[in-house]
């Protein structure tokens, strides 16, 4: 989305991705001890903040390589003692893969004895326990995570209070077992496709049976609470991308709903899926140009925002901001309304009492004067909340609805005591150089910010 005076910069993090790693295995055995050496010695005890130790040969990412770097926890000398390896010569060729084939011990056995002896030294120097996070502010902290530069954190959810999953691009699913402390890549096989690279949008939770989608067409499902998951056929047909999943009860109750506004139920852990509504918002709308929603006519986008409250309602928000939609169960096609503001609508929701919230570009707050869907387009009164014209991204409440976080481009973040009527800038997460895209509470103090770049604040006040 548009980010208004967005100044972020990019963030130095670390690591890379699983799959990446797992090619390690195929590391010709060429690895020098003084590669190892100059790794131990580059990594700074005590520091809080990782420390990259890489001496690659060459080659470009996606190779393997003949250096040795430390990463993850390992590279900041406080997480556990992991070696991770790049590759930087160039693939194998068809010869060597036959050869390794027909060799009951070869190259990668090799690999394996020489980097487990020589990797031996440097991992018995580096302290034990897990990277510690950093204190922000007196609400929030930044926690460590084990990701490359670039990644955007677009969903977390958990299975019990202590076990959970945060979702991100560039294939990204992190678990955690500590209640979001410290996090560490899950490899899902069912999930790994050399050929795309998944955006994972949304995954969601009814006690130990949970759901992820993403983009491309994907949904996974687990009925361990995460331990393993499995991988559902979705037609090739399917108008538009999978971008939000919500566990509606146990034995397999789920809804899933598409950026074109296709909403599905299943009651039988996807073997079936039932249509809730007849038509795409685009056919919707095109079959109402008369309907005065401004914008609305000869529409083809999609739904940059959705959002679903308790009762299964949903709200939508057009990709370009100008106009909105809604669905209620039973309702056979989408309800268009027109925005509240001259200004565009940058994000909208619900609040914990069944009203609405709206954000709109320039950091401007609305929220509709009842605790339900708005009878008429203006229902809506502006808030006051001095963003100082930073775009303000989305907005979040703990569960008992009397505490209201905003959060948006440039570390933004704002809080209110009194859901919404007034509010206070976090001035702490001023420094965290990152756009602030969704902000979570699971419970009264379980409570996550996600952001670009990889980062993720956790709620350490009261």
């Amino acid at each position: 989305p548009n980010i208004d005076r967005a100044r972020a910069a990019p963030r130095s993090r670390r690591t890379t991705n699983p799959y990446t790693r797992d090619r390690a295995e195929y590391m010709a055995a060429t690895v020098t001890a003084a590669c190892v050496a100059s790794t131990a010695a580059a990594c700074s005890v005590g520091g809080s903040r990782p420390v990259r130790a890489s001496r690659h040969q060459g080659g470009t990412r996606g190779q393997l390589c003949t250096g040795v770097r430390l990463s993850g926890r390992a590279a900041s000398c406080r997480g556990r003692a992991q070696l991770s390896v790049t590759a930087c010569a160039p693939p194998f060729s068809s010869e060597d893969a036959e050869l390794r084939n027909a060799s009951p011990f070869g190259r990668r056995d090799l690999a394996k004895g020489a980097l487990a002896a020589l990797a031996a030294p440097a991992i018995a120097a580096l302290p034990a326990g897990p990277a510690k996070a950093d204190e922000v502010s007196k609400f929030w902290e930044l926690v460590d995570l084990p990701l490359e530069p670039g990644i955007i954190l677009l969903d977390i959810a958990f299975a019990d209070a202590k076990h959970g999953f945060l979702l991100g691009t560039r294939q990204t699913i992190l678990e955690t077992f500590d209640g979001g402390k410290t996090w560490d890549f899950k490899a899902i096989p069912a999930a790994f496709d050399e050929d795309v690279n998944y955006r994972f949008n949304s995954v969601s939770f009814q006690g130990s049976e949970g759901w992820i989608v993403g983009k491309p067409a994907i949904l996974l499902h687990t009925t361990d609470g995460g331990a393993t998951w499995e991988r559902v056929g979705l037609s090739p047909r399917l108008p538009g991308a999978p971008v939000l999943i919500t566990a509606t009860g146990p034995n397999g109750q789920a809804e899933l709903v598409t950026d074109e506004g296709a909403i599905y139920l299943t009651t039988d852990a996807a073997r079936n899926w039932k249509a809730a509504v007849e038509e795409t918002i685009s056919a919707t709308l095109n079959r109402t140009v008369s309907s005065g929603i401004t914008g609305a006519s000869y529409y083809t986008g999609t739904f940059s925002t959705i959002a679903r409250n308790p009762d299964g309602d949903y709200i939508g928000l057009s990709s370009r901001g100008n106009f909105y939609m809604t669905w209620s169960p039973g309702q056979a096609y989408w309800q268009p309304h027109n925005r509240s503001s001259a200004r565009r609508v940058q994000s909208m929701g619900w609040r914990p009492d069944g009203g609405v919230w709206e954000l709109t570009r320039g950091g401007g707050i609305f929220f509709s004067n009842t605790t339900s869907l708005p009878d008429e387009d203006n229902d809506f009164d502006e808030g006051k909340i001095g963003s100082r014209g930073f775009g303000l991204l989305d907005l979040g409440s703990k569960p008992s609805g009397k505490q209201f976080w905003i959060v948006g481009g440039s570390g933004s973040v704002f809080y209110s005591n009194d859901a919404g009527k007034s509010w206070k800038r976090d001035r702490g997460t001023d420094e965290v150089a990152a756009n602030l895209y969704t902000v979570k509470f699971n419970t009264e103090s379980d409570g996550f910010v996600l952001g670009n770049d990889g980062v993720l604040l956790r709620y350490i006040g009261a």
